[in-house]
């Protein structure tokens, strides 16, 4: 039995079969009489986990749990971008997963056949699998076994590209494979120790299990300090409003962000083409530029542990002043897409942030009764198309006022000779107009919430704008005072 757990540059790999002779690239090579098996650890380049193997899927299906025309759909697309063969699926309604082997004793059976004639090498599983129900169902089948996780951070290892994600990646996958070890070495063998070292010696599961606690450890340091320089980075964009794209995978947030800024970042029709921060600068009409970033996509049943991992990636969204929700509107399952990517922001905090849903791909929907459906229940939502472009200046002045509601249209006097704090308001605020005397200038402008208590108020008086508010002389209502003696 083999088991390869990628993680970024380095992996570990366990047992090779007695028949197996290993390159010279993966580790010192092995008689193939030898039928006493040969346990490395050793580092290789990262490779395709499950690359070009035949696969059966399976779905349990559970109570509760909705599916539209084809409940193996998703899971298909999760295995294509994986590079694995769909060779035949299966499916099984059971009120509660048989603890043994997750499927019925009737439907293991059933699937056994399916393996042996289809030939398959592996059985993918779109639902979460024990330590145990995997060894039971590797044993019965005589293939190997991955879940849904096992093959989301397969694809992730695969895909990503910047050093925090593959951080995260690595991080995931080792803390994923922990507590599976032990289904990876059946042997339990000890060590031998040398003369004079003679003793019980230690287990090399332990072994194992000591190198892989090790790494996890220095990976959550490095992790905390990426993160932290993350936030960083992001907050000192202070001066820029932000804006990021969220939403299911494969639902166009690449296409939509090369349409809006030409970009020309990776866009491919499958689950998870990208799964690295893409940041670039958005001109928005009457408004001016801001930062439009593009984040990785969500999915049904994200693993928990690649939220937490992926942390200082979801900075972006966390600190952004405007979310923008991408939906597929030509996708069945489009409500249960929208509502899994309402749980995950839920999940890492940022739920109640203000948000703009955006239906795209409204090219691809063969009549307008879905898109009439979907805005029924969202009134609220953006119809665009981000390949043929349709909607894109609605939808961008929409955006536009989105953003708007965080500003306040003020009158700020200073002197003129305050050239500091005219260039900080010229650049950070829509300026209406300008009345000069003497001494004086009054500014009218439209300014960010944000900004406001930035500006010295020794030096400046803020009061609304005279044809809305109270009267000249009175300040701005609900404003503190301002906490900044020179702008920065």
């Amino acid at each position: 039995m083999e088991a390869t757990i990628e993680s970024g540059q380095r992996a570990f790999r366990w047992p090779y079969r007695h028949d197996e002779t290993p390159s010279a690239a993966n580790g010192p090579p092995t008689s193939p009489t030898n039928k006493e098996p040969t346990y490395l650890v050793y580092d290789q380049e990262r490779t395709f986990g499950v690359t070009s193997e035949n696969a059966v899927l399976v779905r349990v299906i559970l109570p509760g749990q909705h599916f539209e025309d084809d409940p193996l759909e998703e899971l298909e697309g999760l295995a294509t971008t994986a590079g694995i063969t769909v060779v035949a699926g299966m499916t099984q309604r059971r009120e509660k997963p048989d603890v043994t082997s997750f499927v019925g004793k009737g439907k293991l059976e059933d699937l056994k056949l399916l393996v042996d004639t289809h030939d398959a090498d592996v059985v993918v599983f779109d639902n979460d699998l024990s330590p145990a129900q995997t060894r039971n169902l590797e044993e019965a089948l005589e293939v190997k076994v991955i879940d849904r996780t096992e093959l989301i951070l397969d694809i992730f290892a695969t895909h990503a590209q910047t050093y925090e994600s593959r951080l995260a990646v690595e991080l995931a996958q080792l803390e994923y494979s922990l507590p599976r070890l032990k289904r990876m070495w059946t042997h339990l063998s000890r060590l031998n120790m040398g003369v004079g070292m003679r003793g019980p010696g230690e287990k090399q599961l332990e072994v194992d299990r000591r190198l892989v606690e090790k790494r996890i450890h220095d990976l959550r340091t490095e992790l905390n300090r990426v993160e932290r320089r993350k936030e960083r980075q992001v907050a000192a964009r202070g001066d820029h409003m932000t804006v990021s794209l969220v939403g299911y995978t494969n639902a166009g947030k690449s296409t939509l962000m090369n349409a809006l800024t030409m970009a020309n970042v990776l866009a491919e029709d499958k689950l998870f083409a990208t799964v690295d921060t893409r940041t670039r600068r958005w001109q928005l009409p009457h408004w001016g530029p801001v930062l439009l970033s593009d984040t990785v996509g969500f999915i049904r049943d994200l693993p928990h542990r690649l939220i937490a991992s992926f942390k200082a990636t979801l900075e972006e969204a966390r600190q952004a002043d405007l979310l923008l929700h991408v939906a597929d509107v030509s996708s069945p399952a489009v409500f249960d897409q929208i509502s899994a990517v309402y749980d995950v922001l839920q999940e890492i905090g940022i739920e109640e942030k203000d948000t703009l849903l955006v239906l795209n791909k409204v090219d691809a929907i063969g009549s307008n009764g879905r898109l009439d459906g979907v805005l029924r229940r969202y009134p609220n939502a953006i119809a665009v198309s981000a390949a043929t472009r349709e909607g894109l200046d609605k939808f961008a002045w929409t955006v536009s006022d989105t953003l708007s509601r965080s500003f306040h249209d003020v009158d700020i006097e200073t002197g003129v000779e305050n050239g500091k704090l005219m260039a900080f308001i010229a650049a950070h605020s829509e300026v209406l107009s300008k009345r000069f005397t003497d001494t004086k200038v009054t500014i009218h402008c439209r300014l960010p919430q944000k900004y406001l208590g930035r500006i010295n108020t020794s030096e400046a008086t803020i009061r609304p704008h005279e044809s809305n508010g109270p009267a000249a002389s009175d300040p701005i209502a609900g404003e503190p005072a301002g906490t900044v003696g020179d702008v920065a």
